[in-house]
């Protein structure tokens, strides 16, 4: 068989595999932003309001750290539960004696109406990062979990093609050369 003949043999299975290869990769690196803060010790969320805008825009995605409430300085940011909700707004007065913290959202003229408890605090926003939080949308909604399986599915199922395609071929070529039937 000529050499060319034989290199056009392994370009399919070689695509195959690094295809398989690189699927898997992305699938693996997408998941990295919303697993390994949580293995971390931070909380995740994401951000569905314009209150803190331009500082924290819409659709970012939060990671935040617990603390002690007497830890909290004004300036800080915080994410707070309120009733189903969980708010994000910056600090204005950490209200030590009263237990309570006084907030405000950047993009909001006056201070929020009411306090926050010590109790209702979920921690400080260490760090965000502007449109991951469609990441996380994805990765937390059934149908995006599905469509990851599926993606990383398809990946392995090409590394199986090339694996396949070199046996089967590999197995041909011994059977051509007589020294296998």
């Amino acid at each position: 068989m000529s050499n060319g003949k034989q290199r056009k043999k392994w370009v399919l299975p070689a695509f195959c595999n690094l295809a398989g290869i690189l699927i898997l990769l992305l699938v693996i690196l997408s998941c990295l932003p919303v697993t390994v803060p949580k293995f971390l010790g931070y909380e995740i969320y994401h951000v569905v309001s314009g209150s803190m805008e331009p500082e924290i825009p819409l659709g970012s995605i939060l990671y935040v750290e617990r603390v002690e409430p007497v830890e909290i300085q004004s300036g800080d940011i915080i994410a707070f539960q309120r009733g189903d909700s969980v708010v994000t707004h910056r600090v204005t007065k950490n209200q030590q004696v009263e237990g309570k913290f006084t907030t405000k959202g950047d993009a909001n003229a006056e201070e929020d109406m009411n306090t926050v408890p010590y109790a209702a605090l979920l921690g400080r926003v260490k760090s965000h990062y502007p449109k991951l939080g469609a990441l996380l949308g994805l990765y937390t909604s059934s149908v995006g979990k599905v469509y990851v399986l599926c993606f990383a599915a398809c990946g392995a199922m090409l590394n199986i093609l090339a694996g396949r395609i070199r046996e089967r071929r590999r197995l041909s070529s011994k059977g051509e050369n007589g020294t296998a039937s």
